[in-house]
C-alpha cells in the first residue's frame, strides 16, 4: 500500500455532513463541480486546434510524470454529451469549465468555427439541463505561437488575450452565467516562468514578475470586452490563495509566514483590489524584479469585479532563512493528500475572513476550486473515497464559518468532476469525484459524488 494511501491520521467519513444551519441548505448557494479544457478534452490535433504550451511541455522528456500528455485525457471532446448527462445526474447547480484558446482562434486571430461550435453546443446542453455555466477563458493553455513570441513576458500577449476574450464573448454571449478571465495567474506566472514546474518551464523571478503583470493587464482588458459583449453575465477572476504559518518562535519565523502570504496572495490581490503592487515584496524578496508597469495599467487591472473566485488546497509551513526570506519546512504527523499536501481546512476560513477585513472593495466570493487527490481504486464496481468525503465535510464547514463571520461567499465548486490530467503529475493523482479508467474511458461515480447528489436532491426537494 502506498504512503499516500496510508495518509497520516487520515480522517475517514461515510456521510456528507451538512448541519441544518449550514449555508449549503440555501437554494441560492451554488454547489458545483469544475474541470479545465487541457485536463479533460484530449483531441489536441482535431478540428483546427493549434498547439499549446502544455502540448509542448508535456511532450518534453522529464517534464511530466511518466511522460503523460493531454493528447487524449478524458476524451471529453468526443464524449461531452455523456459527460453532460453525468453532471446533470449529480444534481449540481453549476459547472465550471474552461475554453481552450488554441481551439477557438487561429494564428491570425480569426475564429475557428469548429472549436466555437463545440463550446456553443456544450453550453447550450448545460443550460437546457438547468445547470448554471461558469466559463474560464484562460486555464494555462497559451497557444504555442504566442509563447514563441515571448509569451506572458511580452506585453503584446495581454492585447492578444483581450482580442480572444472579445471573440469568444461575442460568439457565446447569453450562454454563460459567470465569466472568469484567468485561472490562478500566480501559478501561470510563478510555476510557468519562475520555478519551471509548469509550462513553458522558465526559471526567472524577473520573468515571473513581468508575466504576472501582463496576465493581470490582460485580465483588465478582457473585462472590458466581456462587459461590452455580454452585459447580463457576471465577470470576475479566479485566484489560488495559500495560508502561510510557522512552527518557529523567532520574530524572523513569524515574518517568514507574513512574507509567504505576501508573495502568494498580496502579489495578486493588491493590484486587483487596491490598484498597487505590495512594495515590500520587491524590497525584501525580489529586489530588481519590479513589474513593468506603464501609465494607466493599474487602473485597468483594478477595474471592479462582479465576483472573485478563490481556489484553496493547503497551507505551507515556513521559517526564516536567515537572509530576510523564508524556507518551507514540512510538519510531521499531519494528514496529507495523494499530492503530499497537508489537509488544513482552518486555513480557508482564516484567509476568507482576513480578505474580508483587509479589502474594502472585496466582491462576492465563490470557492471555485477545493478538493483532494486520493489513490482511488474501483472495487466491485464502486469507489469508496472516505478521506475525500471527510475533506469536503471539513472544508464546507470552514466556508460556513466564514459566512457566519460576515464573508459574502455565494458558492463552492468541487475540484474536480472527474479524474484527469493533473499537469506535471500526469494521470497518477486522482482529484475527481468520478473515477476515470483511462484505458476504457469508463466513468464510475465515487461515493463522494453519490453523497453530493443525494444531499442536493434533499435540498432541492427531489427526494
Amino acid at each position: 500500500m502506498s504512503v499516500f494511501k496510508k495518509a497520516l491520521h487520515a480522517q475517514v467519513a461515510e456521510t456528507f455532513d451538512v448541519p441544518p444551519d449550514s449555508v449549503l441548505w440555501r437554494r441560492d448557494f451554488l454547489l458545483g463541480v469544475a474541470t479545465a479544457a487541457y485536463q479533460i478534452e484530449g483531441a489536441v490535433d482535431e478540428d483546427g486546434r493549434l498547439p499549446s504550451i502544455w502540448d509542448t511541455f508535456s511532450a518534453t522528456p522529464g517534464k511530466v510524470l511518466r511522460g503523460d500528455t493531454g493528447a487524449v485525457a478524458c476524451d471529453h471532446y468526443h464524449r461531452w454529451r455523456d459527460d453532460v448527462d453525468l453532471i446533470a445526474a449529480l444534481n449540481v447547480d453549476a459547472y465550471r469549465l474552461s475554453i481552450a484558446w488554441p481551439r477557438v482562434m487561429d494564428r491570425d486571430g480569426r475564429a475557428n468555427e469548429k472549436g466555437i461550435a463545440f463550446y456553443r453546443e456544450l453550453l447550450q446542453a448545460l443550460r437546457a439541463r438547468g445547470i448554471r455555466t461558469s466559463v474560464t477563458l484562460y486555464h494555462w493553455d497559451l497557444p504555442q505561437h504566442l509563447e514563441d513570441a515571448g509569451g506572458w513576458c511580452n506585453r503584446a500577449t495581454a492585447y492578444r488575450f483581450a482580442e480572444y476574450a472579445d471573440l469568444v464573448s461575442r460568439e457565446l454571449a447569453g450562454l454563460v452565467d459567470f465569466w472568469s478571465t484567468l485561472n490562478e495567474p500566480w501559478c501561470s506566472a510563478m510555476h510557468g516562468y519562475g520555478t519551471g514546474h509548469h509550462a513553458p518551464g522558465h526559471t526567472s523571478v524577473t520573468e515571473a514578475s513581468a508575466a504576472m503583470h501582463h496576465l493581470l493587464l490582460g485580465h483588465g482588458l478582457a473585462l472590458q470586452a466581456l462587459r461590452r459583449n455580454d452585459p447580463a453575465s457576471q465577470k470576475g477572476i479566479v485566484l489560488n490563495v495559500g495560508r502561510g504559518t510557522t512552527d518557529g518562535d523567532r520574530p524572523e519565523d513569524r515574518r517568514a509566514a507574513e512574507l509567504f502570504e505576501l508573495q502568494h496572495n498580496d502579489w495578486v490581490l493588491d493590484p486587483l483590489l487596491k490598484g498597487s503592487y505590495p512594495a515590500a515584496l520587491f524590497e525584501q524578496l525580489w529586489q530588481g524584479a519590479e513589474p513593468p508597469v506603464e501609465e494607466g495599467d493599474l487602473a485597468i487591472i483594478a477595474a471592479p469585479l462582479d465576483f472573485l473566485g478563490i481556489n484553496y488546497y493547503f497551507r505551507t509551513n515556513v521559517r526564516g532563512d536567515g537572509n530576510g526570506g523564508y524556507v518551507e519546512v514540512d510538519l510531521e504527523g499531519v494528514e496529507r493528500t495523494q499530492m503530499g499536501w497537508e489537509v488544513y481546512p482552518e486555513g480557508l476560513a482564516h484567509l476568507l475572513v482576513g480578505f474580508h477585513e483587509r479589502y474594502a472593495s472585496l466582491p462576492p466570493i465563490y470557492i471555485t476550486e477545493n478538493g483532494m487527490a486520493c489513490d482511488d481504486e474501483v472495487m466491485d464496481g464502486h469507489v469508496v473515497d472516505g478521506q475525500r468525503i471527510a475533506f469536503l465535510n471539513r472544508h464546507l464547514a470552514a466556508v460556513d464559518r466564514a459566512v457566519k463571520a460576515g464573508v459574502d461567499v455565494r458558492g463552492y465548486y468541487i475540484w474536480s468532476l472527474m479524474d484527469n490530467f493533473e499537469w506535471a503529475f500526469g494521470y497518477e493523482r486522482r482529484f475527481g469525484i468520478v473515477h476515470v479508467d483511462y484505458a476504457t474511458q469508463r466513468r464510475t461515480v465515487k461515493r463522494s459524488a453519490e453523497l453530493v447528489r443525494d444531499f442536493l436532491a434533499r435540498r432541492n426537494g427531489r427526494s
